[in-house]
Protein backbone atom coordinates (compact mmCIF):
# COMPACT_ATOMS: atom_id res chain seq x y z
CA UNK A 1 0.00 0.00 0.00
CA UNK A 2 2.49 2.22 -0.99
CA UNK A 3 -0.35 4.88 -1.95
CA UNK A 4 -1.45 5.83 1.11
CA UNK A 5 0.48 8.39 3.95
CA UNK A 6 2.43 7.06 6.78
CA UNK A 7 0.95 8.65 10.31
CA UNK A 8 3.31 10.02 12.54
CA UNK A 9 1.73 11.63 15.76
CA UNK A 10 2.96 13.90 18.30
CA UNK A 11 1.92 14.41 21.40
CA UNK A 12 1.94 17.59 23.35
CA UNK A 13 0.48 18.17 26.85
CA UNK A 14 -0.61 21.46 28.39
CA UNK A 15 -1.28 23.11 31.35
CA UNK A 16 -3.18 25.92 33.06
CA UNK A 17 -0.52 27.76 34.89
CA UNK A 18 -2.46 27.49 38.12
CA UNK A 19 -2.58 23.74 38.01
CA UNK A 20 0.69 21.98 38.79
CA UNK A 21 2.56 21.49 35.23
CA UNK A 22 3.95 18.14 36.70
CA UNK A 23 0.49 17.00 36.95
CA UNK A 24 0.40 17.31 32.75
CA UNK A 25 3.72 16.15 32.15
CA UNK A 26 3.36 12.86 34.47
CA UNK A 27 0.18 12.14 32.73
CA UNK A 28 1.30 12.86 28.99
CA UNK A 29 4.48 10.28 30.29
CA UNK A 30 2.02 7.54 31.18
CA UNK A 31 0.06 7.92 27.82
CA UNK A 32 3.56 7.80 25.78
CA UNK A 33 4.59 4.74 27.32
CA UNK A 34 1.62 2.69 26.65
CA UNK A 35 1.90 3.74 22.90
CA UNK A 36 5.54 2.62 23.34
CA UNK A 37 3.60 -0.89 24.45
CA UNK A 38 1.62 -1.05 21.51
CA UNK A 39 4.54 -0.26 19.24
CA UNK A 40 2.17 3.34 17.92
CA UNK A 41 4.18 5.54 15.82
CA UNK A 42 3.57 8.52 18.64
CA UNK A 43 6.37 10.49 19.72
CA UNK A 44 6.16 12.65 23.31
CA UNK A 45 7.10 16.11 22.65
CA UNK A 46 8.59 17.85 25.70
CA UNK A 47 7.69 20.99 25.47
CA UNK A 48 4.11 21.39 27.61
CA UNK A 49 2.14 24.31 26.78
CA UNK A 50 0.97 26.93 29.46
CA UNK A 51 1.30 30.12 26.87
CA UNK A 52 1.67 30.98 23.00
CA UNK A 53 4.91 31.28 22.88
CA UNK A 54 5.02 27.64 23.99
CA UNK A 55 3.05 26.56 21.93
CA UNK A 56 5.41 28.10 19.07
CA UNK A 57 7.87 25.83 20.66
CA UNK A 58 5.82 22.65 20.46
CA UNK A 59 4.81 23.46 17.09
CA UNK A 60 8.26 23.60 15.93
CA UNK A 61 9.22 20.72 18.25
CA UNK A 62 6.39 18.48 16.08
CA UNK A 63 8.36 19.89 12.91
CA UNK A 64 11.30 19.05 14.03
CA UNK A 65 9.82 15.11 14.62
CA UNK A 66 8.81 15.02 11.21
CA UNK A 67 5.05 14.47 12.56
CA UNK A 68 2.21 15.01 10.25
CA UNK A 69 -0.44 14.77 13.23
CA UNK A 70 -0.83 15.54 16.73
CA UNK A 71 -2.29 15.00 19.97
CA UNK A 72 -3.14 17.74 22.19
CA UNK A 73 -3.81 15.79 25.81
CA UNK A 74 -5.45 18.17 28.32
CA UNK A 75 -3.30 16.87 31.72
CA UNK A 76 -5.38 19.28 33.45
CA UNK A 77 -7.89 22.10 32.97
CA UNK A 78 -5.47 23.55 29.91
CA UNK A 79 -4.87 26.91 28.31
CA UNK A 80 -7.99 27.24 26.12
CA UNK A 81 -6.17 29.90 23.73
CA UNK A 82 -2.87 28.44 23.46
CA UNK A 83 -4.07 24.96 23.53
CA UNK A 84 -6.45 25.21 20.39
CA UNK A 85 -4.26 27.78 18.54
CA UNK A 86 -2.35 24.53 18.06
CA UNK A 87 -4.99 23.35 15.76
CA UNK A 88 -4.15 26.90 13.33
CA UNK A 89 -0.21 26.97 13.66
CA UNK A 90 0.45 22.72 12.72
CA UNK A 91 -0.73 21.83 9.34
CA UNK A 92 -1.84 18.40 9.90
CA UNK A 93 -4.50 16.61 11.76
CA UNK A 94 -4.97 17.32 15.49
CA UNK A 95 -7.36 15.34 18.04
CA UNK A 96 -7.77 16.93 21.61
CA UNK A 97 -8.25 14.65 24.59
CA UNK A 98 -8.06 15.43 28.49
CA UNK A 99 -7.12 13.46 31.27
CA UNK A 100 -10.03 11.86 33.69
CA UNK A 101 -8.92 11.53 37.45
CA UNK A 102 -7.70 9.24 39.85
CA UNK A 103 -4.06 8.72 39.61
CA UNK A 104 -3.76 11.34 42.17
CA UNK A 105 -5.34 13.23 45.13
CA UNK A 106 -8.14 15.44 44.99
CA UNK A 107 -6.60 18.70 46.02
CA UNK A 108 -2.94 18.83 44.37
CA UNK A 109 -3.96 15.61 42.20
CA UNK A 110 -7.27 16.63 40.40
CA UNK A 111 -6.82 18.69 37.28
CA UNK A 112 -10.45 19.60 36.24
CA UNK A 113 -9.77 18.57 32.97
CA UNK A 114 -13.54 17.32 32.47
CA UNK A 115 -13.96 21.30 32.74
CA UNK A 116 -11.51 22.17 30.77
CA UNK A 117 -12.80 20.35 27.82
CA UNK A 118 -15.84 22.07 27.29
CA UNK A 119 -13.75 25.25 27.11
CA UNK A 120 -11.41 23.57 24.36
CA UNK A 121 -14.34 22.93 22.27
CA UNK A 122 -15.98 26.25 22.87
CA UNK A 123 -12.55 28.06 21.54
CA UNK A 124 -12.07 26.09 18.67
CA UNK A 125 -15.52 26.65 17.86
CA UNK A 126 -15.23 30.48 18.50
CA UNK A 127 -11.96 30.42 15.97
CA UNK A 128 -13.58 28.39 13.34
CA UNK A 129 -10.66 25.89 14.00
CA UNK A 130 -11.42 21.88 13.10
CA UNK A 131 -10.33 19.70 16.00
CA UNK A 132 -10.79 16.05 16.16
CA UNK A 133 -12.95 15.36 19.70
CA UNK A 134 -13.97 11.47 20.20
CA UNK A 135 -16.50 10.31 21.34
CA UNK A 136 -15.31 9.92 24.59
CA UNK A 137 -12.71 12.34 24.86
CA UNK A 138 -12.17 12.01 28.73
CA UNK A 139 -10.16 9.47 29.81
CA UNK A 140 -7.33 7.46 31.77
CA UNK A 141 -4.17 6.72 30.16
CA UNK A 142 -5.07 3.10 28.97
CA UNK A 143 -8.66 4.58 27.88
CA UNK A 144 -6.67 8.01 25.65
CA UNK A 145 -4.27 5.36 24.11
CA UNK A 146 -7.09 3.35 22.54
CA UNK A 147 -8.49 6.89 20.92
CA UNK A 148 -5.08 7.61 19.60
CA UNK A 149 -4.84 4.21 18.47
CA UNK A 150 -8.48 5.01 16.92
CA UNK A 151 -7.34 8.77 15.53
CA UNK A 152 -4.10 6.85 13.58
CA UNK A 153 -6.59 5.73 10.59
CA UNK A 154 -8.31 8.86 10.56
CA UNK A 155 -5.43 10.95 10.23
CA UNK A 156 -4.33 8.79 7.90
CA UNK A 157 -7.49 9.58 5.79
CA UNK A 158 -7.48 13.38 6.29
CA UNK A 159 -3.78 13.85 5.18
CA UNK A 160 -4.48 11.46 2.56
CA UNK A 161 -7.54 13.17 0.90
CA UNK A 162 -5.95 16.46 1.36
CA UNK A 163 -2.75 15.26 -0.80
CA UNK A 164 -5.01 13.58 -3.43
CA UNK A 165 -5.00 14.24 -7.16
CA UNK A 166 -7.99 12.04 -9.44
CA UNK A 167 -7.00 11.44 -12.16
CA UNK A 168 -9.52 10.48 -14.88
CA UNK A 169 -9.56 9.37 -18.80
CA UNK A 170 -12.20 9.97 -21.00
CA UNK A 171 -16.32 11.20 -20.23
CA UNK A 172 -18.76 9.99 -18.24
CA UNK A 173 -20.43 7.21 -20.20
CA UNK A 174 -23.33 7.98 -22.20
CA UNK A 175 -26.35 5.68 -20.67
CA UNK A 176 -24.32 5.76 -17.41
CA UNK A 177 -25.55 9.46 -15.69
CA UNK A 178 -25.24 7.90 -12.83
CA UNK A 179 -21.92 7.97 -12.61
CA UNK A 180 -21.80 11.53 -13.28
CA UNK A 181 -21.52 14.15 -10.57
CA UNK A 182 -20.27 17.97 -9.84
CA UNK A 183 -16.55 18.29 -9.45
CA UNK A 184 -17.76 21.13 -6.77
CA UNK A 185 -17.02 18.24 -4.06
CA UNK A 186 -13.88 17.73 -5.34
CA UNK A 187 -12.43 21.43 -4.51
CA UNK A 188 -14.10 22.00 -1.25
CA UNK A 189 -12.64 18.56 0.06
CA UNK A 190 -9.40 20.07 -0.83
CA UNK A 191 -9.06 17.16 -4.13
CA UNK A 192 -7.10 18.11 -6.79
CA UNK A 193 -8.84 16.74 -10.60
CA UNK A 194 -7.06 16.17 -13.57
CA UNK A 195 -9.72 15.19 -16.59
CA UNK A 196 -8.30 13.62 -19.47
CA UNK A 197 -9.25 12.49 -22.50
CA UNK A 198 -9.27 8.32 -23.69
CA UNK A 199 -6.76 9.11 -27.06
CA UNK A 200 -4.12 10.73 -24.48
CA UNK A 201 -4.09 7.42 -22.88
CA UNK A 202 -4.42 5.63 -25.66
CA UNK A 203 -0.93 7.98 -27.16
CA UNK A 204 0.90 6.82 -23.72
CA UNK A 205 -0.26 3.13 -24.43
CA UNK A 206 1.62 2.83 -27.57
CA UNK A 207 4.49 4.85 -26.11
CA UNK A 208 5.40 1.82 -23.20
CA UNK A 209 5.28 -0.37 -26.56
CA UNK A 210 8.13 -2.62 -25.98
CA UNK A 211 8.46 -1.10 -22.76
CA UNK A 212 11.45 -3.44 -20.90
CA UNK A 213 9.82 -3.53 -17.76
CA UNK A 214 7.21 -5.81 -19.11
CA UNK A 215 8.43 -9.61 -18.78
CA UNK A 216 9.14 -8.59 -15.31
CA UNK A 217 4.97 -7.39 -14.57
CA UNK A 218 4.18 -10.80 -16.61
CA UNK A 219 6.01 -12.68 -14.40
CA UNK A 220 4.69 -11.08 -11.54
CA UNK A 221 0.47 -11.29 -13.22
CA UNK A 222 1.53 -15.35 -13.74
CA UNK A 223 2.56 -15.53 -10.01
CA UNK A 224 -0.39 -13.88 -9.09
CA UNK A 225 -2.94 -15.44 -10.41
CA UNK A 226 -1.14 -19.37 -11.14
CA UNK A 227 -1.05 -21.56 -13.98
CA UNK A 228 -4.36 -22.08 -15.99
CA UNK A 229 -5.75 -18.72 -14.68
CA UNK A 230 -4.85 -16.06 -17.35
CA UNK A 231 -4.48 -15.74 -21.21
CA UNK A 232 -0.94 -16.02 -21.40
CA UNK A 233 -1.11 -14.34 -24.72
CA UNK A 234 -2.82 -11.10 -23.13
CA UNK A 235 -0.40 -10.44 -20.25
CA UNK A 236 1.99 -8.36 -22.01
CA UNK A 237 -1.01 -6.00 -23.24
CA UNK A 238 -2.07 -5.78 -19.77
CA UNK A 239 1.42 -5.63 -18.40
CA UNK A 240 2.10 -2.53 -20.69
CA UNK A 241 -0.80 -1.03 -19.81
CA UNK A 242 -0.48 -1.13 -16.11
CA UNK A 243 3.25 0.35 -16.92
CA UNK A 244 0.81 2.98 -18.56
CA UNK A 245 -1.22 3.78 -15.40
CA UNK A 246 1.74 3.56 -13.08
CA UNK A 247 4.19 6.46 -15.14
CA UNK A 248 1.23 8.47 -15.86
CA UNK A 249 0.46 8.37 -11.75
CA UNK A 250 4.00 9.02 -11.30
CA UNK A 251 4.62 12.08 -13.72
CA UNK A 252 1.19 13.75 -13.15
CA UNK A 253 0.87 13.91 -9.45
CA UNK A 254 2.37 17.23 -9.91
CA UNK A 255 2.09 19.23 -6.11
CA UNK A 256 0.36 16.44 -4.37
CA UNK A 257 1.27 13.30 -3.28
CA UNK A 258 -1.15 10.26 -3.84
CA UNK A 259 -3.19 9.20 -7.21
CA UNK A 260 -6.33 7.75 -7.72
CA UNK A 261 -8.10 6.87 -11.30
CA UNK A 262 -11.62 7.40 -12.93
CA UNK A 263 -10.82 5.62 -16.20
CA UNK A 264 -13.62 5.00 -18.77
CA UNK A 265 -13.79 1.37 -19.53
CA UNK A 266 -16.04 0.89 -22.44
CA UNK A 267 -17.53 0.93 -24.84
CA UNK A 268 -14.91 1.93 -27.17
CA UNK A 269 -11.92 0.62 -24.80
CA UNK A 270 -11.54 -3.25 -25.53
CA UNK A 271 -11.32 -2.54 -29.09
CA UNK A 272 -9.11 -0.12 -29.37
CA UNK A 273 -6.56 -1.21 -26.70
CA UNK A 274 -6.86 -4.99 -27.56
CA UNK A 275 -8.50 -6.37 -24.02
CA UNK A 276 -10.63 -5.08 -20.56
CA UNK A 277 -8.55 -3.32 -18.52
CA UNK A 278 -10.18 -4.91 -14.97
CA UNK A 279 -7.58 -7.48 -13.71
CA UNK A 280 -4.91 -4.31 -14.41
CA UNK A 281 -7.52 -1.92 -12.51
CA UNK A 282 -7.72 -4.85 -9.19
CA UNK A 283 -3.97 -5.06 -9.59
CA UNK A 284 -3.35 -0.80 -9.08
CA UNK A 285 -6.33 -1.36 -6.03
CA UNK A 286 -3.99 -3.83 -4.22
CA UNK A 287 -1.56 -1.08 -3.79
CA UNK A 288 -4.09 1.58 -2.70
CA UNK A 289 -4.14 3.25 -6.32
CA UNK A 290 -8.19 2.73 -7.17
CA UNK A 291 -8.96 2.85 -10.58
CA UNK A 292 -12.64 3.30 -10.34
CA UNK A 293 -14.48 2.09 -13.48
CA UNK A 294 -16.55 4.32 -15.81
CA UNK A 295 -14.75 7.57 -14.82
CA UNK A 296 -16.70 7.26 -11.39
CA UNK A 297 -15.09 10.16 -9.38
CA UNK A 298 -16.53 9.79 -6.60
CA UNK A 299 -16.26 6.19 -6.93
CA UNK A 300 -12.71 6.60 -6.71
CA UNK A 301 -12.33 9.04 -4.02
CA UNK A 302 -14.64 6.59 -1.57
CA UNK A 303 -12.55 3.69 -2.83
CA UNK A 304 -9.08 6.25 -1.58
CA UNK A 305 -11.29 6.81 1.80
CA UNK A 306 -11.67 3.10 2.54
CA UNK A 307 -8.35 2.28 1.63
CA UNK A 308 -6.49 4.81 3.88
CA UNK A 309 -9.12 3.98 6.21
CA UNK A 310 -8.07 0.12 6.54
CA UNK A 311 -4.93 0.16 5.17
CA UNK A 312 -5.83 -2.60 2.92
CA UNK A 313 -7.28 -2.85 -0.38
CA UNK A 314 -10.61 -2.01 -1.83
CA UNK A 315 -13.31 -2.35 -3.90
CA UNK A 316 -15.95 -0.53 -6.15
CA UNK A 317 -19.19 -2.46 -7.14
CA UNK A 318 -22.66 -2.28 -8.44
CA UNK A 319 -25.35 -2.84 -5.64
CA UNK A 320 -26.53 -5.17 -8.55
CA UNK A 321 -29.42 -7.78 -7.71
CA UNK A 322 -31.34 -9.20 -5.62
CA UNK A 323 -30.52 -12.63 -4.28
CA UNK A 324 -33.17 -15.52 -6.31
CA UNK A 325 -35.11 -17.29 -3.64
CA UNK A 326 -33.88 -20.65 -4.85
CA UNK A 327 -30.57 -19.42 -3.82
CA UNK A 328 -31.32 -17.97 -0.54
CA UNK A 329 -33.78 -21.24 0.41
CA UNK A 330 -30.50 -23.67 -0.54
CA UNK A 331 -28.03 -22.06 0.76
CA UNK A 332 -29.05 -19.12 3.53
CA UNK A 333 -31.70 -20.06 4.82
CA UNK A 334 -31.46 -21.61 8.25
CA UNK A 335 -27.62 -21.24 7.89
CA UNK A 336 -27.28 -17.51 8.55
CA UNK A 337 -28.94 -14.93 10.92
CA UNK A 338 -30.42 -12.89 8.26
CA UNK A 339 -33.88 -12.72 5.78
CA UNK A 340 -33.72 -12.21 1.95
CA UNK A 341 -34.86 -8.62 1.83
CA UNK A 342 -31.12 -8.21 3.72
CA UNK A 343 -29.14 -9.80 1.41
CA UNK A 344 -27.88 -8.28 -2.51
CA UNK A 345 -25.07 -9.26 -4.73
CA UNK A 346 -22.64 -6.86 -5.56
CA UNK A 347 -21.37 -7.15 -8.73
CA UNK A 348 -18.94 -5.72 -11.26
CA UNK A 349 -17.01 -6.80 -14.37
CA UNK A 350 -13.48 -7.80 -12.34
CA UNK A 351 -12.36 -4.92 -10.61
CA UNK A 352 -11.76 -6.69 -6.86
CA UNK A 353 -8.55 -7.84 -6.14
CA UNK A 354 -7.31 -11.02 -6.44
CA UNK A 355 -6.67 -11.10 -2.62
CA UNK A 356 -10.15 -10.36 -1.60
CA UNK A 357 -11.36 -13.30 -4.28
CA UNK A 358 -12.27 -16.72 -3.80
CA UNK A 359 -10.06 -19.68 -4.68
CA UNK A 360 -11.60 -20.18 -7.88
CA UNK A 361 -10.82 -16.53 -8.90
CA UNK A 362 -9.74 -15.97 -12.96
CA UNK A 363 -8.90 -13.34 -15.57
CA UNK A 364 -12.01 -13.81 -18.01
CA UNK A 365 -13.62 -12.22 -20.44
CA UNK A 366 -17.04 -9.64 -20.22
CA UNK A 367 -19.72 -11.63 -21.23
CA UNK A 368 -22.03 -8.56 -21.85
CA UNK A 369 -19.39 -6.51 -24.12
CA UNK A 370 -18.69 -9.97 -25.88
CA UNK A 371 -22.02 -9.84 -26.83
CA UNK A 372 -22.08 -6.29 -27.58
CA UNK A 373 -18.82 -5.66 -29.26
CA UNK A 374 -17.80 -9.64 -30.99
CA UNK A 375 -19.32 -11.79 -33.10
CA UNK A 376 -21.88 -13.98 -32.00
CA UNK A 377 -20.41 -17.36 -31.32
CA UNK A 378 -16.87 -16.22 -31.42
CA UNK A 379 -14.08 -16.76 -29.55
CA UNK A 380 -13.73 -13.96 -26.91
CA UNK A 381 -10.68 -11.46 -28.06
CA UNK A 382 -10.68 -8.03 -27.19
CA UNK A 383 -12.95 -8.24 -24.20
CA UNK A 384 -10.77 -10.83 -22.04
CA UNK A 385 -9.47 -8.94 -19.34
CA UNK A 386 -11.54 -9.27 -16.30
CA UNK A 387 -11.09 -11.31 -12.54
CA UNK A 388 -13.89 -13.16 -12.55
CA UNK A 389 -15.28 -15.01 -9.33
CA UNK A 390 -17.27 -15.37 -6.27
CA UNK A 391 -15.56 -12.69 -4.01
CA UNK A 392 -14.39 -14.00 -0.72
CA UNK A 393 -16.56 -14.27 2.52
CA UNK A 394 -16.01 -12.18 5.58
CA UNK A 395 -16.95 -8.85 7.18
CA UNK A 396 -17.26 -5.38 4.80
CA UNK A 397 -18.13 -2.02 4.85
CA UNK A 398 -20.17 -0.93 2.04
CA UNK A 399 -19.80 2.98 1.57
CA UNK A 400 -20.04 6.02 -0.24
CA UNK A 401 -19.26 9.69 -0.53
CA UNK A 402 -20.83 11.48 -3.16
CA UNK A 403 -21.90 15.02 -4.25
CA UNK A 404 -25.21 15.04 -5.22
CA UNK A 405 -26.93 17.56 -8.06
CA UNK A 406 -26.97 20.58 -5.99
CA UNK A 407 -23.19 20.40 -4.98
CA UNK A 408 -23.69 18.97 -1.82
CA UNK A 409 -21.78 16.41 -0.31
CA UNK A 410 -23.30 13.22 1.45
CA UNK A 411 -22.80 9.81 2.06
CA UNK A 412 -23.75 6.67 3.38
CA UNK A 413 -22.03 4.00 5.48
CA UNK A 414 -23.44 0.11 5.92
CA UNK A 415 -21.89 -2.72 7.96
CA UNK A 416 -21.75 -5.85 6.80
CA UNK A 417 -20.50 -9.32 5.38
CA UNK A 418 -20.15 -11.35 2.20
CA UNK A 419 -21.83 -15.09 2.81
CA UNK A 420 -20.28 -17.83 1.63
CA UNK A 421 -22.78 -18.85 -0.87
CA UNK A 422 -21.89 -19.39 -4.52
CA UNK A 423 -23.43 -16.86 -6.52
CA UNK A 424 -23.69 -19.51 -9.75
CA UNK A 425 -22.96 -15.97 -11.97
CA UNK A 426 -19.99 -14.70 -14.03
CA UNK A 427 -18.44 -11.14 -13.03
CA UNK A 428 -16.60 -10.34 -9.60
CA UNK A 429 -19.78 -11.03 -7.43
CA UNK A 430 -20.90 -11.56 -4.12
CA UNK A 431 -23.67 -12.39 -1.81
CA UNK A 432 -23.69 -9.21 0.34
CA UNK A 433 -25.63 -9.21 3.82
CA UNK A 434 -26.84 -5.76 5.95
CA UNK A 435 -28.82 -5.98 8.11
CA UNK A 436 -32.20 -4.35 7.17
CA UNK A 437 -31.07 -3.74 3.95
CA UNK A 438 -34.56 -3.42 1.92
CA UNK A 439 -35.47 -0.17 4.07
CA UNK A 440 -31.73 1.22 3.75
CA UNK A 441 -32.19 0.55 -0.15
CA UNK A 442 -34.99 2.30 -0.46
CA UNK A 443 -35.08 4.92 1.85
CA UNK A 444 -31.39 5.81 1.56
CA UNK A 445 -30.02 4.89 -1.91
CA UNK A 446 -33.15 4.81 -3.96
CA UNK A 447 -34.59 8.13 -1.69
CA UNK A 448 -31.36 10.06 -1.95
CA UNK A 449 -30.56 9.22 -5.26
CA UNK A 450 -27.40 7.93 -4.66
CA UNK A 451 -25.77 5.82 -7.89
CA UNK A 452 -25.44 2.14 -8.13
CA UNK A 453 -21.62 2.11 -7.14
CA UNK A 454 -20.55 1.02 -3.52
CA UNK A 455 -16.85 1.42 -2.19
CA UNK A 456 -16.58 -1.79 -0.21
CA UNK A 457 -13.79 -1.85 2.51
CA UNK A 458 -13.25 -5.88 3.94
CA UNK A 459 -13.11 -5.13 6.80
CA UNK A 460 -15.95 -3.05 9.64
CA UNK A 461 -14.61 0.17 9.69
CA UNK A 462 -18.09 2.28 9.74
CA UNK A 463 -17.16 3.78 13.27
CA UNK A 464 -13.64 5.11 11.46
CA UNK A 465 -15.58 6.04 8.29
CA UNK A 466 -17.98 8.36 10.37
CA UNK A 467 -15.81 10.29 12.04
CA UNK A 468 -14.04 10.78 8.80
CA UNK A 469 -17.13 12.15 7.00
CA UNK A 470 -17.64 13.93 9.87
CA UNK A 471 -14.44 16.11 9.84
CA UNK A 472 -14.52 16.20 5.88
CA UNK A 473 -17.22 18.29 6.54
CA UNK A 474 -20.68 15.99 5.60
CA UNK A 475 -23.33 17.14 7.06
CA UNK A 476 -26.04 14.04 5.68
CA UNK A 477 -24.15 10.61 7.11
CA UNK A 478 -26.69 8.03 6.85
CA UNK A 479 -26.60 4.57 7.83
CA UNK A 480 -29.05 1.24 7.77
CA UNK A 481 -31.16 2.01 10.89
CA UNK A 482 -32.90 -0.38 12.94
CA UNK A 483 -36.46 -0.85 12.36
CA UNK A 484 -36.89 0.75 15.86
CA UNK A 485 -35.93 4.23 14.23
CA UNK A 486 -38.09 4.61 10.98
CA UNK A 487 -36.78 7.16 8.36
CA UNK A 488 -38.43 10.17 7.52
CA UNK A 489 -39.52 9.12 4.60
CA UNK A 490 -40.71 5.78 5.80
CA UNK A 491 -44.49 4.67 5.78
CA UNK A 492 -45.60 3.90 9.46
CA UNK A 493 -48.66 1.43 7.93
CA UNK A 494 -46.34 -0.13 4.89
Amino acid sequence: MSNIPVVKLGLVAVSRDCFPITLSEHRRGAIAALCAEKKLPVVEIKKTVENEKDMLAAVEELKANECNAAVVFLGNFGPETPETLIAKYFDGPVMFVAAAEGDGDMINGRGDAYCGMLNCSYNLGMRHLTGYIPEAPVGTAAELTERIEEFIPIARTLLGVANLKIITFGPRPQDFFACNAPIKGLYELGVEIEENSELDLLVSYREHENDPRIADVCKDMQEEMGEGRYYADLLPRMAQFELTLLDWAENHKGARKYVAFANKCWPAFPSQFGFEPCYVNSRLASRGIPVACEVDIYGALSEYIGACVTGDAVTLLDINNSVPQYIYDEDIKGKVNTCLSNTFMGFHCGNTPACKMSAGRAVKYQLIQHRLLEPQDSEPDFTRGTLEGDIAAGDITFYRLQCDSEGVLRSYIAQGQILDVPTRSFGGIGVFDIPEMGRFYRHVLVQKHYPHHGAVAFAHCAKTLFEVFKLLGVKDISYNQPKSLPYPTENPWA
